[in-house]
């Protein structure tokens, strides 16, 4: 390990145990500026004159502690938060450290509400010098888009739901888009996906497409089908008439996909379609 010059806020350090106090350890710097680890998180293995590797956040007076729990995100990192209090300038996150996260209100989109899960990026607030969270992303995207083009396949990362569809982040710095109306699975925030490049729009968005285009998906289609079908003791209770939306909940699947599937499945003969139901052949 090699020991840090100075004290980073919201990194992880790698601090020199300059001295053992009642009120816990203090660890320095190459710069000889020292930060408190308060007692609960030593070890017996934490002696005098050897290194340590610590987290960095300010206290609720706003002094620079250390820790060696890892917070759900760090400084410019992005995650999911769940949240555990509201306040009238802002909501507070659990992000797995002894003092919460705070949103203030000017870095929400909408109003929090406890229990809800929202993506954020934590940042540092020049006016109070603090961590806190945002949940406006837009600045911190890159709009000039490199080395991709329509087809390719990209690692995206779901953060947010739309009345258009589900925003993304795509390769950790482009900002993409999957259409509701082009979602035929089960999708929720927080997934980490493969997914392909539909269009490569001026303003830097991606539009983004979770099947490859031209797949031939009918095969597979009739076979998820199926699949529910035996798990289900050969009998569900959907037909051609349907609710699209309950498809798509219950089979991952588009209302034409799932047609096409049992169309493809009856004359094979494998199933019958009934007002009742689905029901595998004998």
């Amino acid at each position: 390990m090699k020991q840090n010059e100075y004290l980073e806020l919201g990194k992880i350090n790698t601090l020199f145990i300059d001295r053992l106090t009642t009120p816990g350890a203090y660890l320095m710097a190459l710069d000889g500026n020292d930060v408190l680890l308060p007692g609960p998180y030593l070890t017996p293995e934490m002696k005098e004159r050897t290194l340590v590797d610590v987290f960095l956040y300010t206290d609720s007076e706003d002094r620079l502690v250390a820790t060696t729990l890892t917070p759900t995100a760090k400084l410019d990192e992005m995650a999911l938060f769940e949240v555990i209090d509201t306040a009238p300038f802002g909501a507070f996150m659990d992000w797995g450290l002894s003092k919460d996260l705070l949103v203030p209100n000017m870095f929400q989109k909408t109003p929090f509400k406890v229990g809800e899960k929202r993506f954020i990026r934590v940042i540092y607030d020049e006016r109070t010098h603090r961590l806190v969270g945002t949940e406006k992303l837009g600045d911190f995207f890159e709009h000039k888009v490199k080395g991709i083009k329509i087809a390719d396949e990209v690692n995206i990362l779901i953060i947010a739901k739309t009345p258009l569809g589900y925003k993304c982040i795509v390769e950790d710095k482009y900002e993409g888009l999957i259409y509701h109306n082009e979602i035929f699975e089960n999708i929720k925030l927080g997934d980490r996906r493969k997914a392909f490049v539909k269009d490569v729009r001026k303003d830097g968005n991606i539009d983004l497409n979770l099947r490859k285009a031209g797949s031939k998906k009918s095969g597979s289609s009739s076979d998820k089908v199926l699949d529910l079908l035996k798990e289900n003791n050969g009998i569900m209770p959907y037909n051609y008439k349907s609710d699209a939306e309950l498809i798509k909940n219950v089979f991952g699947l588009s209302k034409k996909d799932f047609k096409r599937s049992l169309t493809t499945l009856q004359e094979a003969g494998e199933i019958d379609v009934k007002d009742t139901g689905i029901y595998i052949k004998d």
